[in-house]
């Protein structure tokens, strides 16, 4: 009993900080800069839509006291298919499931199991158990900074610490 005591007390622990060590990796500071732009260009593209229809709007209030009842509805309805597809637009490109959150998880993925394989590499060659993330949903009140694995990750990767991708 004494023996499997001193095993269970015997694991190795240490930590990581991900968001140090892809702050380090070019190819993450590339990934972030493209969806950047690709998430202005459509953001552009969003307001440019919604400008649009306050203008549509606008010109509809100016005009209204002139119109028949049929030529109101039409218009509304006008106004009404250019917010609607406004909102598709937007949500095809900025919804949990659109476009900018596909393009992320096809650009970034490969850079986090890159950054995986150095962890796993990093843990098996100094013996440690298990190594958590300092920026997940784990709760870590207080990590002894003699534990962090982080520089031995960014080195193990071919990066120096210290020196952010550009």
């Amino acid at each position: 009993m004494f023996i499997s005591l001193t095993a269970a007390f015997a694991q190795r622990f240490a930590f990581v900080d991900s968001d140090y060590i892809l702050k380090h990796m070019p190819e993450y500071a590339s990934a972030q800069r493209q969806l950047e732009t690709l998430s202005a260009q459509w953001q552009k593209e969003v307001d440019q839509r919604y400008q649009e229809i306050d203008r549509l709007y606008k010109a509809y209030q100016a005009d209204e006291v002139l119109m028949t009842a049929d030529m109101k509805k039409r218009r509304e309805a006008e106004i009404a298919d250019k917010e609607r597809s406004a909102k598709d637009f937007q949500n095809q490109k900025f919804g949990p499931n659109g476009e900018l959150t596909q393009r992320s998880n096809s650009s970034i993925k490969p850079i986090q199991e890159k950054m995986e394989k150095a962890i796993q590499a990093v843990a098996e060659g100094d013996n440690i158990d298990m190594i958590f993330d300092k920026n997940s949903e784990v709760m870590m009140l207080y990590a002894n900074p003699r534990y962090d694995k982080s520089s031995d990750v960014i080195i193990k990767l071919g990066l120096k610490p210290g020196v952010f991708a550009k």
